[in-house]
């Protein structure tokens, strides 16, 4: 064992090539220690030593493992970065084609929920819309039927039996597809449990049309007016239900949705009964489609001016209030079971005062001690709750006040009809007693109304 310090001992190991390694102690003058047997598991079991061995490797194998190394580390990098970009790519692709599906969706119909019907399915559907359900400003109501397995149609999505629609083919619209799409929109997003809902549509050249559920028991006034036995077992419980749940859906329009919707057309042919008798009140945002020419509609066609509110005749803006006046005029019809004008549709014919229905109903609820069951439908055979029918008769000749501001908001007609809200004896509507007095029903020119 020779004393050398580390280098010498480092350089004669690797000047013998023998050598497998050395041990060096640098304590004292350094004592190096040549090893040329071969090492099978690096022990140095039969010497006691205390300083370091040192193992001789060949230079290649240090560059094979360093260069190793780093070709890992490279793989590894470009690796991660491949990753990163393919995922980017993905993520990218499917935001596309999202966004594209939307585009397309949206291009087909204005609202989810909404079916974009073409005109020759719905010819289909009414068999070139041979059952007619009824007519009104707005235009004409057709009974369809759609075949099993019919898509989005709301609730009914592949339904296995045949579902039944109504189809309403509108008229004097002059409007674009854009904004008869953009209007439909609106009426598709609003659902209440007594409004009519509206499940497709249809926007096609020329062609304009909407789709809605069907009322199994039809309208009001087919049920109360035209069918004895069916009006017959309309009870008061059934009749109350109506005149509240009408007035419901009314004050959702009115005061719960983004914009307020004023119907412009409350009246019995607008108050549908489904299968229980639920009321669901139709062609709410309608009016907006029509536009300026719905005033003219309303004025001339033949059951409609009899719901009409002053400020209609008179030529003044028309608010909520107006339909709050029409309201009154079909929870009275209601009440009665009848017109409001006996011999209606002569509105030219000179009349009674008994013959018309609200003012002879506001007479009678200021009679000390009046007996209300007179104004009841003789159907019903004076079977109503008191209670109720004082609500209801009140409520109403306060929904027809001349001056719209002495009219309740239909949110408070509600608290009205459930009884939350106190009720005074209303007044007798001045005009509407001028009327009767004068024997005219032609509002137009009658001075009970004012043109101011």
């Amino acid at each position: 064992m020779a004393m050398v310090d580390l280098q010498k001992c480092e350089d004669l190991c690797l000047a013998n090539c023998s050598c497998n390694g050395f041990y060096f102690d640098g304590d004292g003058a350094g004592n190096c220690s040549l090893f040329t047997d071969p090492l099978y598991d690096g022990t140095l079991s039969t010497l006691s030593l205390s300083g370091s061995f040192y193992l001789r490797v060949a230079a290649r194998d240090l560059a094979s493992n360093t260069e190793g190394s780093n070709k890992n580390t490279r793989v590894l990098i470009v690796g991660i970065l491949v990753s990163a970009i393919a995922a980017v790519v993905v993520v990218s692709l499917a935001a596309f084609l999202v966004v594209r599906r939307r585009k397309v969706v949206a291009a087909k119909r204005p609202e989810l929920g909404l079916r974009a019907f073409t005109y020759a399915e719905l010819q289909a559907a009414t068999k070139n819309f041979k059952e007619k359900l009824g007519a009104g400003g707005f235009g004409i109501v057709y009974k369809g039927v759609m075949p099993k397995g019919a898509e989005d149609l709301s609730s009914h999505s592949s339904s296995t039996v045949n579902l039944s629609v109504a189809v309403k083919k509108l008229h004097r619209l002059d409007e674009g597809d854009k904004q008869f799409r953009a209007e439909v929109r609106t009426i598709g997003t609003i659902q209440h449990v007594n409004l009519v809902r509206l499940l497709g549509f249809c926007s096609e050249g020329k062609h304009r049309l909407l789709v809605y559920e069907m009322a199994e028991n039809g309208s009001l006034d087919h049920v109360l007016f035209r069918n004895n036995d069916r009006a017959a077992s309309l009870s008061w419980p059934v009749r109350f239900n109506i005149a509240l749940g009408a007035a419901r859906g009314i004050a959702y329009l009115h005061e719960s949705c983004r914009e307020c919707i004023i119907h412009c057309d409350i009246k019995p042919e607008n108050l549908l009964l489904d299968g229980s008798c639920y009321v669901k009140v139709a062609d709410f945002g309608l009016a907006k489609l029509v536009g300026r020419e719905f005033s003219h509609v309303l004025t001339t066609l033949r059951g409609t001016r009899g719901y009409l509110a002053p400020e209609w005749i008179a030529g003044l803006p028309i608010t909520a209030k107006a339909d709050v006046y029409s309201f009154g005029m079909t929870i009275l019809e209601l009440l009665s079971g009848h017109r409001n004008i006996v011999n209606y549709p002569n509105l030219a014919a000179t009349i009674a005062l008994d013959d018309f229905f609200p003012v002879w109903a506001a007479q009678v609820i200021h009679k000390p001690e009046a007996n209300l069951t007179c104004l009841l439908d003789s159907r019903l055979e004076g079977q109503a709750n008191m209670e109720e029918l004082q609500r209801v008769a009140y409520c109403a000749i306060w929904c027809i006040q001349d001056n719209e501001d002495s009219r309740p908001p239909m949110g408070k007609v509600v608290q009205m009809l459930e009884g939350t809200l106190p009720l005074t004896i209303p007044p007798i509507p001045s005009s509407l007693q001028c009327l009767v007095e004068t024997g005219s029903f032609d509002m137009k020119s009658s001075p009970c109304f004012s043109q101011d």
